[in-house]
């Protein structure tokens, strides 16, 4: 076990010491400051909220009349009125304009933080090959699983400590730019029923952030197998790069079949499933989680097996 831990130091080591992770980071704060201060500037924060709650009430209330509005968007507009009509009774102002508001806008940034981690992940095993050192890695007493699981561990360590930046980065520049005043908002939603229930706003800004650490970690684990696979890290980061946004366009065409649920892009992120939005029909958070774990499995197989069998001399 203490070679373990040493190989992950080790790594660690290789990581922080490169002047591109200190560009990353600072990369990671700049983008978060200048998205929170973006996002405040164009909130125009007014006393008239109350105003323009009862204006889209009625409003809501005069097409609900209509009988050319499908009965989708009627839908939509009496959980709408539901909502609005809520804040107005227990004088809760809208969410954008507040910490939280901005929490969640900064929730967003994960891609950026996803990019980033990539580039990590698709240099980890590659990089040894592509500068040779993999052989002197080699010679060390411990075993080809060991050194690919210190590597895999650095890995993931490394996403969760640019996930945790990106959440102080956004808490501390939010909490400039509206104050902690509305602190105690609670997320409002609206069930089958058509009522309003309120939850722990703090909850659901962990739990956009938890689920979005799961993303990541898929991804990641994808870029690392990649990573072990091909021999030339550019090679390896370069394709990371490209399945990681090529992804979701992917999704958007398999969803048209009923098989297209069980791709990886339609499940990694979970946080559809906070406002009960599945992309696909018949997709439970079960169900994603299922389908992430089969391909979490999956890509660490071949990473062991690939690893394991490479023929380092060649």
């Amino acid at each position: 076990m203490n070679r373990l831990f040493n190989l992950i130091r080790n790594e660690h080591m290789k990581i922080y010491r490169r002047l591109r992770t200190l560009i990353l980071a600072l990369l990671l704060v700049v983008i978060t400051v200048l998205t929170g201060i973006l996002s405040h500037s164009n909130d125009h924060v007014n006393d008239n909220w109350k105003t323009r709650a009862a204006e889209t009430i009625a409003h809501n209330k005069t097409e609900l009349t209509n009988p050319d509005i499908p009965e989708k968007f009627k839908k939509q507009m009496r959980e709408d009125n539901a909502m609005q009509q809520y804040m107005l009774d227990h004088d809760y102002p809208p969410m954008d304009n507040t910490l939280w508001g901005g929490m969640l806008t900064a929730a967003g940034l994960v891609v950026v933080l996803t990019l980033f981690t990539v580039i990590i992940a698709g240099d980890m095993v590659a990089s040894e090959f592509t500068w040779g050192t993999i052989k002197l890695l080699l010679i060390r007493p411990a075993s080809r699983s060991k050194i690919l699981l210190s590597k895999y561990v650095t890995t993931l360590m490394f996403s969760a400590a640019f996930l945790v930046l990106l959440f102080i980065t956004a808490l501390i520049v939010n909490g400039i730019l509206y104050g902690f005043g509305r602190l105690g908002l609670p997320h409002l939603t609206v069930n089958a029923a058509g009522e309003v229930k309120e939850a722990s706003m703090l909850f659901h800004v962990l739990a956009t952030y938890g689920l979005k650490l799961v993303e990541l970690v898929m991804i990641v684990t994808l870029a690392f197998m990649i990573s072990t696979v091909f021999r030339s890290a550019s090679l390896a980061i370069g394709l990371s790069i490209f399945i990681m946004f090529a992804g979701n366009v992917i999704t958007l065409l398999f969803l048209r079949y009923s098989w297209g649920k069980y791709f990886l892009f339609a499940n990694t992120d979970l946080t559809q499933y906070l406002e009960d939005q599945p992309l696909a029909e018949g997709m439970t958070m079960g169900f994603s989680i299922t389908v992430l774990l089969f391909y979490f499995l999956l890509f660490n197989v071949l990473s062991w097996e690939i690893f394991r069998r490479r023929d380092i001399a060649a």
